[in-house]
C-alpha cells in the first residue's frame, strides 16, 4: 500500500472512525484500525461487533493495499502533527510508514486477513436531515440512563412512521422525548420501535451532524440500524426490548404554568445547588407573576433566590414543587431556546418542560419532582 492524502481530512476520518474502538478490546485486532486503499480513496474503518464507523478521504493511491494499525495511535498521531503538508503512507514490509513534512512515525501493523468482516448496510429506508438527527440525539440522551443493571435503560428508542421518528429516553426519574421529521423510500402504514445503546447512538449522529440527508437503514433479520452521509457510515446493533410504554405519561391538565427565561432559570438552579447537599432537592415555589428557589436547611447552609416569570395559576395558594437540581438543568438546557414552560400538575406528579413556542418536533422533557414531607 502507497498513498497520499491530505492531513485536515485525513485526521478527522481517523477520529470518526476511532468512536467505533471498544474501550477494553477482547481480542488485540479489534483495537486496530483498518486503512483500505482503493483508486483515488481511502477507507478508514473501525468495529467491534457492535458499532462500526467507516469514512473515506480523497488519496492518490499509487498501490493499493489493506493494513491493520493500532487504532488510538494512528488517532493521536494523526490529531498532534501540525503544518499543512501532505501525509504519506507506506506499507513497509510488516510495517506501515506516516510522513507528513519533516514528522515521520514507523508503526507495526497486523494481519487483515484476522479482521472480521464489517457489516454492510441494505437498501436504504429513507432519509432524515443530519443537523435535526444530531440535534434531537443530543436533546433525548440527557435523559438515558446510565446503570448497566438496567440496561434497556441506556438506549434510545426510535418509534418510526411514514413521517416521523420519535426519539426517547428515560432513566426512570425524566423522560425525553423529541420527534423529527423524515422522508421513507415507501409508506406502509405500520410503526417500527427499535432501541440503540444511547453512547453509540449519540456519537453517531455527531459524526453525521454537517451531512444534509443521512440514509437510514432500519434493523432487519440481523438486528442492525444503518446510517450512512456523503463519507461517513456507521451500523448500530440494536438492543433487546423496548422501553416502557410513554403514551399515558404525558400530563394535559395543569394546576401552573411558569413561562421564564432559560438562562436566567438555570443560572438559579446552579446558585441553589451550592447549598443543595447530595440527594436533597432545590424547592420552586409558584406565585401570581414570580417563580422563587429555595435549597438547603435551616440547620446548615440554605438559599432563596426569584426570577420573574409569566405564571397563570388554577390555584389561590401558592405551588411548592422540588426536583433534583441536576435533573432540572438537564432539562432546561436540553431545551436550547431562549423561553421556557414549566407545567405542573401537582407536587407529587411529573411536571412538564417544553419551549414556550414549542412547536410539534419540540422537545418534552418530563421530570419526575421529589416528595416532600410534611
Amino acid at each position: 500500500m502507497k498513498l497520499r492524502t491530505d492531513l485536515a481530512p485525513l485526521a478527522v476520518a481517523v477520529t470518526d472512525a476511532a468512536r467505533a474502538l471498544p474501550a477494553r478490546p477482547p481480542v488485540p485486532v479489534l483495537a486496530a484500525i483498518r486503512l483500505k486503499a482503493t483508486t483515488g480513496t481511502l477507507a478508514v474503518a473501525a468495529f467491534d461487533y457492535e458499532t462500526s464507523a467507516q469514512a473515506t478521504v480523497e488519496a492518490e493511491v499509487t498501490a493499493p493495499g489493506t493494513v491493520l494499525v493500532p487504532g488510538r495511535m494512528l488517532a493521536d498521531i494523526t490529531r498532534t502533527i501540525r503544518g499543512s503538508h501532505p501525509v504519506d503512507l507506506q506499507l513497509d514490509g510488516t510495517r506501515l510508514v506516516l510522513t507528513s513534512g519533516r514528522t515521520r512515525y514507523t508503526l507495526h501493523t497486523l494481519s487483515p486477513e484476522e479482521y472480521p468482516t464489517l457489516p454492510r448496510p441494505a437498501q436504504a429506508n429513507g432519509t432524515v436531515a443530519g443537523p435535526a438527527l444530531a440535534e434531537a440525539i443530543q436533546q433525548v440522551a440527557t435523559a438515558a440512563g446510565r446503570d448497566d443493571a438496567l440496561p434497556i435503560l441506556t438506549g434510545i428508542q426510535a418509534e418510526i412512521t411514514d413521517d416521523t421518528i420519535s426519539f426517547a429516553a428515560t432513566d426512570r426519574y425524566r423522560f425525553a422525548l423529541r420527534p423529527v421529521p423524515w422522508t421513507p423510500t415507501e409508506t406502509t402504514g405500520a410503526t417500527t420501535r427499535i432501541t440503540i445503546p444511547a453512547k453509540s447512538l449519540a456519537e453517531a449522529a455527531k459524526i453525521l451532524a454537517t451531512d444534509d440527508q443521512v440514509n437510514l437503514t432500519l434493523p432487519a433479520s440481523h438486528g442492525v440500524l444503518g446510517l450512512a452521509g456523503r463519507t461517513r457510515t456507521l451500523t448500530l446493533r440494536a438492543m433487546d426490548g423496548q422501553l416502557p410504554d410513554h403514551r399515558g405519561l404525558w400530563p394535559t391538565n395543569f394546576t401552573a404554568t411558569a413561562d421564564l427565561d432559560a438562562a436566567d432559570l438555570a443560572d438559579a438552579v446552579k446558585r441553589m445547588a451550592l447549598v443543595a447537599e447530595r440527594g436533597h432537592p432545590v424547592k420552586l415555589h409558584l406565585t401570581d407573576g414570580a417563580l422563587a428557589l429555595s435549597a438547603g436547611t435551616a440547620g446548615d447552609a440554605s438559599a432563596r433566590d426569584q426570577v420573574t416569570a409569566t405564571t397563570h395559576m388554577r390555584t389561590i395558594a401558592p405551588v411548592t414543587i422540588a426536583f433534583n437540581p441536576g435533573y432540572l438543568l438537564d432539562g432546561v438546557t436540553a431545551l436550547k431556546t431562549d423561553r421556557i414552560r414549566l407545567q405542573i400538575v401537582n407536587p407529587v406528579k411529573p411536571a412538564l418542560l417544553t419551549p414556550t413556542d414549542a412547536t410539534p418536533t419540540a422537545l418534552r422533557y418530563l421530570i419526575m419532582p421529589i416528595r416532600q414531607s410534611g
